[in-house]
């Protein structure tokens, strides 16, 4: 293999792999392969990535869980700045972890990436002030089909770090805080997401 490590079926969940790159760094500064199609395909990996988005979050900002149904997304997701929570939770009915999620910090510091298969939900956790995450998708967005997971279902039980807060019996992120004293920010839609026995399966 060239210049990523792949760690395959992270969390006992077939699948999810983290990708880290090779760092290559002097006084000057660093220089490293984010994606390289080549090293993937001899970890086993195929994937026709067609669009990279990117977004910017400041701290307690919660995004999640998203998944789209009919249409759904392979994702390879990092942090460029800052450090995020980054969750998946197999959404699979016929997978033997089906309902299980896991999670991993990803920060500019560190430089892990998260590859995410179809049939996940997905949603992160801002840390750090402000964060910029990009990520890679293998379909493009369709508006109608996208879903959602609340990203507090006990029936899951994310444990989320640095957010402090009971569980009100939906999504809604009154009664939550970060562990510093800052809100906890969702948008309204992702405060209306059911949990996971009321939702599509794949």
């Amino acid at each position: 293999m060239g210049q990523i490590k792949v760690t395959k079926n992270v969390g006992g969940i077939e699948g999810l792999c983290i990708i880290e790159p090779t760092v290559h760094g002097d006084d000057r500064g660093y220089f490293m392969e984010t994606y390289n199609k080549r090293d993937l395909e001899e970890a086993g990996i195929y994937i026709d990535f067609v669009q990279d988005n990117q977004s910017m979050s400041v701290k307690g900002v919660l995004r999640g869980l998203h998944f789209q149904k009919q249409f759904p997304q392979c994702k390879l997701v990092r942090a460029i700045r800052g450090r995020v929570f980054d969750v998946a939770v197999d959404m699979r009915k016929e997978s033997v972890t089906y309902g299980k999620w896991y999670g991993v910090e990803l920060s500019a510091e560190n430089k892990k990436q998260f590859l995410i298969p179809e049939g996940f939900a997905h949603g992160f956790l801002v840390l750090s002030d402000e964060a910029e995450f990009a990520y890679k998708v293998n379909d493009y967005w369709h508006p109608n089909d996208e879903d959602g997971l609340a990203w507090n279902d006990p029936a899951i039980g994310i444990e989320w770090p640095e957010i402090v807060g009971s569980y009100p019996g939906n999504a809604n992120a009154e009664g939550y805080i970060m562990s510093d004293g800052s809100p906890l920010i969702l948008s309204d839609k992702d405060q209306k997401w059911d949990g996971l026995k009321e939702l599509f399966v794949f």
